[in-house]
Order: C-alpha cells, then sequence, then structure tokens
C-alpha cells in the first residue's frame, strides 16, 4: 500500500501535550462576555420571591412561582455520583473570582464574589477508554479543583501517541512507529527515514520529504512520527489561545464549532474562540478552576 492520504490532523481533537507558555494577560475586574449580562447568581427561591415583590408592588394578583426544572443526570456507578455531589458543593461554597465547570451540564461559569461575568456551553471529554502497547487511555476530564497554570495564544498541538492508535482503529490499519536514525525499510524497496526533523521516504539515494498535515501510511500500516519532528506537530487545533489546566488538561479554542454542547474531547474543555478569548484577557494566572 502506497502512501494514502487520511483525513488531517485537523479532524481529531485534543488531550494535548502541553508547551511552555507565552507572556499572559490578565485583569482585576474583567467586564461581562457582550452575550451574557452581568447577573447576581440566583436561586430558584430567590427568582420566585422577585417575581412576587414585583407584582405586588405593580397592584397586581400575586404571580404563580415558575415551575422548577427537572434535570436528570447519569452516573455510572454511586461512587460517581457521591463524586459529582461533593464537587459540586465544593463549588457552589467557593468565593472570589474562580472558573466553574459542570461536565453533565456541559457549561461554564466565570464568577467574581457572586456575579457571574461568563455563562457559556462547552464541550467535554467523552468518556470513552483506548488501549495500546499495554497501556489504557482514559478520556475522561476530572472532577476537582484546579488552577490556570499558564496561558497561551496560537497554540502548538502535539499529538499523543492515542490519536495514531484511534487513527488506525477507524480506518483497519496496523501501528508501527517510527525512531530517528532508523529508517524502515518498506515493501517495496524504498525506506522511511526522519531528515531535517520531517519523515520522508528514500528512493534512488534521494530524500523526498513527506507532507507534515498528513498521516504517514505505507503496507497498510500507520506509522507513528517522532516526537520533535515536525510531523509531529498541528496548528489550529487547539484555537487561538489555551489556558493550561495541568497534567495536560487544558481550556482550549477549537476549529469544530459543531462540538460545543457535547461530549466530544480526549479530556480537555473545547470552548468557542470569542468565548476562549474572554478568558485569556481576563482570567488571570493563579485562577482556581472547579470542575463537577
Amino acid at each position: 500500500m502506497r502512501s494514502h492520504q487520511l483525513k488531517s490532523f485537523a479532524s481529531v481533537a485534543a488531550l494535548c501535550t502541553i508547551l511552555p507558555a507565552s507572556g499572559c494577560a490578565s485583569a482585576q475586574t474583567p467586564p461581562a462576555r457582550h452575550d451574557v449580562s452581568r447577573v447576581r447568581m440566583a436561586t430558584m427561591r430567590d427568582t420566585i420571591v422577585d417575581s412576587l415583590e414585583a407584582n405586588k408592588n405593580a397592584g397586581s394578583a400575586p404571580a404563580k412561582a415558575p415551575a422548577a426544572t427537572v434535570v436528570t443526570y447519569v452516573f455510572k456507578s454511586r461512587e460517581d455520583s457521591l463524586s459529582w455531589a461533593r464537587n459540586r458543593t465544593l463549588a457552589r461554597k467557593s468565593t472570589g473570582y474562580r472558573l466553574i465547570v459542570s461536565l453533565q451540564d456541559k457549561r461554564l461559569w466565570a464568577v467574581i464574589g457572586e456575579d457571574t461575568v461568563m455563562n457559556t456551553t462547552v464541550a467535554v471529554a467523552k468518556g470513552t477508554t483506548l488501549e495500546y502497547a499495554g497501556r489504557k487511555y482514559k478520556f475522561d476530564t476530572p472532577r476537582g479543583i484546579r488552577k490556570v497554570l499558564k496561558k497561551e495564544s496560537d497554540p502548538v498541538w502535539l499529538p499523543p501517541d492515542w490519536l495514531y492508535v484511534e487513527t488506525a482503529e477507524e480506518h483497519g490499519l496496523k501501528i508501527d512507529k517510527l525512531i530517528v536514525g532508523r529508517p524502515r525499510k518498506l515493501a517495496d524497496g524504498r525506506s522511511l527515514a526522519v531528515k531535517d526533523s520531517v519523515v520522508g521516504v528514500i528512493e534512488n539515494g534521494e530524500f523526498a520529504a513527506m507532507p507534515t498535515d498528513e498521516h504517514i501510511v505505507f503496507d497498510n500500516t500507520l506509522f507513528i512520527p517522532p516526537m520533535g519532528t515536525k510531523n509531529r506537530r498541528v496548528e489550529g487545533e487547539l484555537g487561538r489561545y489555551r489556558l493550561d489546566l495541568g497534567e495536560g488538561y487544558l481550556l482550549h479554542g477549537t476549529p469544530y464549532k459543531e462540538s460545543i454542547g457535547m461530549a466530544a474531547t480526549h479530556g480537555c474543555v473545547r470552548m468557542r474562540d470569542e468565548d476562549i478569548e474572554w478568558l485569556y484577557d481576563h482570567v488571570p494566572v493563579g485562577t482556581r478552576v472547579f470542575i463537577y
């Protein structure tokens, strides 16, 4: 099988290897997002009282209390539900400037004191698993408290091995890893090798570089390029900005707008470009992030 174009890297979302961040922007009191009014966080009881008081002042008959919305959440186990309840309580009791992410609701809030300055839909992890070479990859977004460790504009993604394993499984291909300094012989007599940080084909002593935005497939095998090569760098996959939460977990943008509001990522929280840009501009490094 000769080199075959699979879908480009831009078709797969990231759990993301982290690069050093560039300079960070921060602000003490950010304005509300343009499409979200600055409102005080209110309980259902607060809403009912405000409604009744407004009608009373207007001289009309008291209005009926709005019916509570019933939301059903699905959990994997009792332990899973207890973890959700515990971390939701921590988020609700939190103070100061913080971000709150609800995995069940697929929403993110930026809150200052009791004021919500952003309320937006996000994409979260899809919750699947993948096994390769004795290692199991679990694509979850862990609950708990994290911090914004650093911020970066125009981030570059260095895809983990699981990207290639997942792609190979999808297309019924075998997997092999390329190693710098060890050319790989192909069935047609040519060789795969790395030269000047690019994977290419050697034929009759001549080296021809391969496209860096395509998967490398020969002999029904998808070859994993070495870290450090240009074939292992993907631009645009993480949008224009990312906030690093540690251990490979990020808040980042995405070119896949249709995935927002879905369980679609490999662990990161994926946001619309305008929303992650707002966070980049107004959320200081060190801000706590509550995930439940």
